[in-house]
């Protein structure tokens, strides 16, 4: 039986973050990096939209966020000259109708306060700037002037695999099958090749697994897959200045090389978790939600025409749709990175360097993450963020 200090459980964004910075930290102990698909075929990290933002409407989320925006600023000196990410800093672009207006407002107040380089417009300013966007129905939008954009997720998540080959830590494909606890520790970890790995920490970054895992355990945690779709399409405009864009119905629109992505369709009310095996796309979204929505925001996307699709799935926390970080209140050798609710991976270096700062010097160091515990899962308490894209 193998004896790791430390097993994390998920080798995506997040796992690989959380290796990352135990290593930089001077971490010396044993690490195992536990991924059961270590093609990333499935994976929430390469599924994703892969954007960054600033336009949270709490602090804590922002402060993560601007971590990994610091991260992208250095890339050639954390990971080599040859770092590269495709980061595109075209800015996010989130609408308001009057109703919505005070919340934007709000929103864009904690924003500032953290330094975010965000401009609230009315619509009229709004249309002098984006001159192909309707502005039919809103009352203003928040803009991030600097600091916002999208990326290539496959090439960042490999900078961190990439990094990890030289930094000693074990990389283990396999699926977790079982926890070994005694009392109020974790022992051990089962794995479906019939390993068992010996541990003294055990981290749970297994994205939109976490809940399942978390169970084995015999703790409950609010964290569940939810399916969400991207689709492509192609339009004869091309628009060099369009943003992230996301309509008050909650559809984003962005360009994506020569062709756009678009989602946001699906509705929460009454949302179930996700058949963790269902990656079929939702066809009749595009047409009845989302076209109509673009064609009015946008009118020259009326004549467009849809290529592909594909679905990932969101590490949805159903208490707040925030993030859980930190140790267990009781089994204290448990520690979570889970809940992210579609930002995790923008904020996954932000929390991998939390938590190796948590587990190296016993607190919280540079990033407090305090807010985030698992005592308000245990009792209840919502800390919820508003803006959920």
């Amino acid at each position: 039986m193998a004896h790791y200090d430390i097993v994390i459980i998920g080798g995506a964004i997040v796992g690989s973050s959380v290796a990352y910075f135990l290593r930089r930290e001077g971490f010396s102990g044993t690490v195992a990096l536990v991924e059961r698909d270590p093609q990333f075929t499935h994976s929430a990290t390469t599924l994703s939209a892969a954007s960054i933002r600033q336009q949270f409407s709490i602090a804590e989320n922002i402060r993560l966020s601007q971590f990994t925006l610091g991260l992208f600023r250095r890339l050639k000196a954390e990971f080599g000259a040859d770092a590269d990410i495709g980061f595109r800093e075209g800015g996010y672009l989130i609408l308001a109708s009057e109703e919505g207006v005070p919340v934007l407002r709000a929103n864009h107040a904690v924003q500032a306060a953290r330094g975010a380089d965000i401009v609230l417009e009315d619509a009229a300013a709004l249309s002098r700037r984006f001159s192909w966007l309707s502005v039919d129905g809103i009352a203003a939008g928040a803009y991030g002037v600097s600091g916002e954009g999208w990326f290539d997720a496959h090439a960042y998540l490999h900078l961190f695999r990439r990094a990890l080959r030289t930094m000693d830590v074990d990389f283990v494909t396999a699926s977790v099958t079982g926890i070994g606890r005694q009392g109020d520790r974790i022992v051990s970890v089962d794995l479906d090749n019939g390993e068992r790995l010996e541990a003294g920490i055990v981290v749970n970054a297994a994205g939109p697994n976490a809940g399942r895992v978390a169970a084995l355990a015999g703790i409950a945690l609010p964290v569940e897959p939810r399916k969400r779709n991207v689709f492509v399409f192609e339009a004869r405009e091309r628009y060099e200045d369009m943003p992230l864009l996301v309509d008050p119905t909650g559809i984003y629109v962005r360009p994506e090389g020569s062709v756009y992505i678009t989602g946001g369709a699906e509705s929460e009310e009454g949302e179930q978790a996700a058949d963790p095996a269902d990656f079929e796309p939702d066809w009749g979204l595009f047409e009845n939600e989302i076209w109509p929505v673009l064609a009015t925001r946008i009118p020259a996307f009326e004549a467009i025409k849809m290529t592909r699709a594909w679905v990932g799935h969101y590490d949805y926390n159903a208490l707040d749709q925030n993030a859980v970080i930190g140790a267990h209140p009781q089994v204290a050798n448990f520690l979570f990175a889970n809940g992210f609710s579609g930002h995790g991976l923008q904020q996954a270096p932000a929390v991998g360097r939390a938590l190796a700062e948590l587990i190296v010097h016993g607190g919280w160091r540079s990033i407090d993450c305090s807010a985030f515990g698992y005592a308000r899962i245990a009792e209840g308490r919502p800390f919820r963020e508003l803006n959920v894209i």
